[in-house]
């Protein structure tokens, strides 16, 4: 199935008075929505009011999540500035770091060897990806039960219904304050959250980071679009340093000119859609999104020492492969592409990438990337840092086209087995040899929109 939101529609209605005489028009805004699946035949376009919703929207973000795991899990950690980094070396960055720690200026991304600079005091920890989705789904389950998740935009973030009777402003606080408690009581004292109220997801995610650690903060109707002007531009969701740059460019500096900008000026500068929901958001408008579609799926591993050659690069990119290739199939999808990249001791950086009849099949994807990878630069003395490779142009099992001959198709029953025996047994009880090298290497990793998935990686 694709979707597309095409464009806001502005629709305008008159509005007349008991005498017949006009009244000012008022404007409404819709989305236009267009639906297609090619296989299927069907076509279907929808347009989707904007509007305020009447009842808010809570939103909660996990305060610096993977240093309070740890400090839950080791008490001699707490009150200590923390750092959790993905492997043990200078050239690494912390991927989260506690309150003790920001305070020194460490904050995720920060280089390891700055960290320690700036904080002689830091202890680095090594990430626990597994213990991490453990209390993920703890906390998941704790939220639950007061109130709906609707959705899960990441390991450290929920979006929550208000059940009945916690419909109002003054009742949806008091069920943050419930929910705070029962995190605390469910997973344990370090696990703190703050908590936003608003008319919409987006407005109610910006109210969490409004307060941090442990706050609670509303953003009602009345309050905007004020009390969003003390903010910086980087501060809002959805502006990264590439957008901000964008928005200077055009003049936009605060965001207060933000708020004011018009909705084609800010679909200008994102160069789409993307401006004109920028737009809504800001006001509290809350509008239907069709649900993301996947387009592609990876993995990427910084090489230790003893893997940084041309031989331990390979190994990893095909352990990684072979990882992506299962979780593909778990999802029922195919893929028609692969890539591959490698950044290098120094900065340099190569990547390729090549197409192929979909398939969900990993001995077709290694046959593909070996011939990508005679394309690589072969230069003396040239290290790689780091290697990465993607799936792409993704579409479900079942709606590729099969290849004309019967021994270029693939063999779902083999494939099916291996994948049934390393869930029974452990991962990596059956594996392709052009993983050995690394069979135990790239080990799960936690990206910021997507939950691993534990008995896969």
């Amino acid at each position: 199935m694709t979707q597309r939101c095409l464009n806001y529609i502005t629709v305008i209605q008159q509005r007349t008075n008991a005498h017949g005489r006009d009244r000012h028009p008022t404007m409404d805004w819709y989305y236009l929505y267009k639906y297609s699946h090619p296989q299927a035949g069907i076509r279907v376009q929808i347009m989707v009011k904007a509007a305020i919703s009447p009842t808010p929207v809570l939103a909660l973000d996990l305060n610096a999540f993977f240093a309070s795991v740890e400090q839950q899990t080791r008490p001699e950690l707490r009150g200590r500035p923390v750092g959790v980094v993905p492997v043990m070396s200078d050239t690494s960055c912390c991927i989260a770091a506690s309150y003790p720690a920001k305070a020194f200026g460490v904050n995720t991304g920060t280089r390891v060897a700055e960290a320690k600079q700036r904080c002689p005091g830091i202890v680095l920890v090594e990430a626990r990806p597994a213990l991490y989705v453990d209390y993920h789904e703890r906390i998941k389950t704790a939220v639950d039960a007061l109130a709906p998740i609707q959705t899960v935009p990441s390991i450290d973030e929920f979006i929550c219904e208000l059940p009945a009777g916690y419909k109002t402003w003054d009742t949806a606080a008091t069920l943050g304050r419930r929910i705070k408690r029962g995190i605390l009581d469910a997973v344990g004292e370090c696990m703190t959250c703050s908590v936003g109220i608003a008319s919409n997801a987006y407005l109610a995610k910006t109210a969490t980071d409004m307060q941090k650690p442990d706050g609670l903060v509303l953003l009602k109707p009345e309050d905007l679009p004020q009390a969003l002007f003390g903010l910086e531009l980087g501060d809002l969701c959805g502006i990264g340093r590439n957008m901000e740059r964008r928005l200077r460019a055009a003049g936009i500096d605060t965001v207060e000119q933000l708020y004011t900008a018009s909705r084609l000026e800010l679909r200008k500068v994102w160069g789409g859609i993307g401006g004109e929901r920028m737009w809504a958001d800001l006001r509290g408008l809350s509008i239907w999104r069709a649900p993301a579609e996947r387009r592609s799926l990876g993995h990427s591993h910084v090489l230790p020492p003893d893997l940084r050659s041309d031989v331990g690069a390979a190994a990893v990119i095909h352990r990684m492969l072979q990882k992506a290739g299962m979780r593909l199939r778990r999802l029922e999808l195919s893929a028609a592409g692969i890539g591959i990249f490698i950044r290098y001791i120094g900065k340099r950086r190569w990547k390729t990438a090549g197409r192929f009849n979909a398939s969900d099949d990993s001995l077709t994807f290694t046959h593909y990337l070996q011939t990508l990878w005679t394309r690589r630069p072969q230069v003396r003395g040239l290290k790689p840092l780091m290697v990465g490779v993607v799936l792409f142009d993704l579409i479900e099992t079942g709606h590729q086209t099969l290849p004309l001959f019967e021994a270029d198709r693939p063999n779902p029953p083999l494939l099916q087995t291996i994948d049934q025996i390393n869930l029974k047994f452990g991962k990596n009880t059956l594996y392709f040899g052009g993983a050995h090298r690394a069979k135990d290497r790239a080990p799960m990793r936690i990206a910021f929109t997507r939950i691993p998935d534990v008995q896969v990686e």
